[in-house]
């Protein structure tokens, strides 16, 4: 289906169309201005034909590229989730034969923040940042996924929207497995439904301490919370470059900076290429728990 709609243009040589026979070279637009067969200074009209699904191509889940991995690639890639790694290797098997490989480029998404739960994802490489944003349209990183972790399954448990947005940070590759499927897999093996829950656990617990961070805790320990729990995740070396950091800490990339050129002065951290190192873990621990005392 197409929809029609007629704009208006201020007077130009050109409106994105190009000179010959009125038509644009991009697919989908056609000029019919008045203008295009007159040369008088009035407003330009022209009718764009566009059609519908041009108009939510970017709200649905990119599922687009197939990369094709190979049926044990898949096995190795949910094997190497916490969650999963117990399954032997039948249920491997089954689960991996489920799962739908697909390739995102840097900021693509996956899904957007109220669509419908028809998939849950693992990460098989790159990295996927989970982000809301609020009603003036400032963005919050909630959390970060990498290689094996899990992603989208709340809403899949709950059957309800997706509660906010996945995007690709870098160039990734993800496996999704359909919500049917999954929950069909899960009917005979509660030991998996169990891990999940304990993990599900864990993130809220994590979100509990994020508010309390951010209801009422200083930038400089909001920021060093936010690199002592990718520190426990991910160990004193943490890949993140200094924006990341920031929207998950609530606060401006400036702010960040300021504040982690004091703690490496300090001795406490070490900044290099997208990474940040953390040299004195205990120090950082104290800031995150009151008034500087380092």
């Amino acid at each position: 289906m197409y929809l029609k709609t007629q704009l208006d243009f201020p007077p130009s040589p050109t409106i994105g169309m190009s000179s010959q026979g009125g038509k644009e070279s991009g697919r989908g637009y056609e000029d019919r201005s008045p203008a295009s067969q007159t040369n008088d200074s009035k407003p330009e009209k022209a009718c764009v034909i566009i059609h519908r699904e041009a108009l939510t191509l970017h709200r649905k889940p990119c599922l687009r590229r197939v990369s094709r991995l190979k049926h044990g690639d898949k096995v190795q890639i949910i094997k190497s989730s916490s969650i999963f790694s117990s399954l032997n290797d039948d249920e491997l098997a089954e689960l991996a034969g489920f799962a739908v490989d697909r390739s995102l480029t840097s900021n693509e998404f996956i899904f957007w923040d109220g669509d419908i739960p028809e998939w849950f994802y693992i990460v098989a490489e790159g990295k996927v940042k989970v982000l809301k944003h609020s009603s003036s349209g400032k963005e919050f990183t909630i959390a970060f996924f990498g290689p094996g972790e899990m992603f989208g399954e709340v809403a899949v448990f709950e059957n309800k929207p997706y509660p906010a947005s996945a995007q690709a940070v870098i160039e990734t590759k993800v496996i999704g497995v359909k919500k049917d499927d999954f929950l069909s897999f899960l009917a005979n093996r509660p030991q998996v439904a169990l891990k999940i829950i304990s993990v599900l656990g864990g993130r809220l617990r994590d979100a509990q301490s994020r508010l309390r961070d951010f209801a009422g805790e200083r930038v400089e320990q909001r920021l060093a919370s936010v690199l002592l729990m990718l520190s426990a995740k991910l160990g004193p070396t943490i890949p993140f470059t200094r924006q990341e950091i920031a929207d998950m800490a609530g606060t401006t990339i400036e702010t960040t900076i300021r504040t982690m050129s004091i703690l490496r002065d300090r001795g406490i951290i070490r900044s290099v290429r997208g990474k940040v190192i953390i040299l004195d873990e205990q120090k950082l621990k104290l800031l995150s728990e009151g008034p500087p005392q380092v």
